[in-house]
This record gives C-alpha cells, sequence and structure tokens, in this order.
C-alpha cells in the first residue's frame, strides 16, 4: 500500500499531512506533478506539463488498496474504479455509489460555463480543512491497516 499524492494542485500543508502520517503508519508517500512544481518529496515522479499528464501517471501507478489524494473528480472516478481509496484534500472520502453524481454535477456546471454563466470558485483552506483532512486519512491508513491483519 501507498498514499499516492496528485500534487499539482495539493495545498501544502495537505501534502505535509500525508508525509507525517506515512511516516507514523511506515507507508510510502508518493508525489506525482509536472515539472512547473517544486515539490520535496523521497518519492516524487515528474511528468510534462501537458493537459491531465499528472493525473494519467497516477492511474498507471495506482494499485488496489492504495489511497489517492486529489481534488480532481475524474480522476477520482478513475482510481476507485482500480479498487483503491480517495480523498480529497479537504477530507471527502470519494465513494463508488456517489462518484456518478458528482461527475453529472461538473458536467453541468462546465456546460453552463461554457454558455457563459459563471461558478463559484473553490473557498480558501481552513485550519478545520486540515484538521478534517488529517482525521479523514487516518482512519483510512487504520481501516487499511486493520483489513491487511
Amino acid at each position: 500500500m501507498k498514499i499516492l499524492v496528485d500534487a499539482d494542485a495539493c495545498p501544502k500543508t495537505a501534502l505535509q499531512i500525508c508525509m507525517m502520517l506515512g511516516k507514523k503508519y511506515n507507508v510510502p508517500v508518493w508525489t506525482v506533478a509536472s515539472f512547473n512544481h517544486n515539490i520535496s518529496s523521497d518519492n516524487h515522479v515528474v511528468v510534462g506539463s501537458a493537459s491531465q499528464e499528472a493525473d494519467m501517471k497516477v492511474v498507471n501507478l495506482t494499485e488496489s488498496g492504495d489511497i489517492i489524494i486529489t481534488q480532481d473528480w475524474g480522476l477520482a472516478a478513475m482510481v476507485l474504479g482500480k479498487k483503491a481509496f480517495c480523498l480529497s484534500p479537504v477530507g471527502r472520502e470519494y465513494q463508488p455509489d456517489k462518484i456518478d453524481f458528482l461527475l453529472e454535477e461538473r458536467e453541468a456546471k462546465a456546460k453552463f460555463r461554457r454558455g457563459g454563466g459563471r461558478t463559484k470558485g473553490p473557498k480558501k483552506r481552513t485550519s478545520d480543512d486540515d484538521r478534517f483532512f488529517e482525521a479523514g486519512l487516518d482512519r483510512l491508513l487504520n481501516q487499511a491497516i486493520l483489513d491487511d491483519n
């Protein structure tokens, strides 16, 4: 098992939490990002800057039972299909039975924007987001370790 981080858009505090909990549970943390990002990680994979290149690398590195950190709903859907766990940087666990709804919502918002509409961007990250993310990742790691024993 490994923690795989889509590091192109992962907040630094979430990445630090991944490193801390990875060390605590002795689980390797892998980061994947384009060469445009300066990421410090023992297991860092650099990809080009083409659209979706980092996402495709994350999918290719994902194995059943891994924990993926991403805010990309499309990537979440692909890794869930590989029987991995998936968590957003604010601590929301993506569920296989709910991912279709998220993808439909994403498409509806994109269609609205293409028609000239405006949608809100993400909220500013808070310390509550960090605490919720840490609790969610800790719970997933505990669950995975219990399942292995």
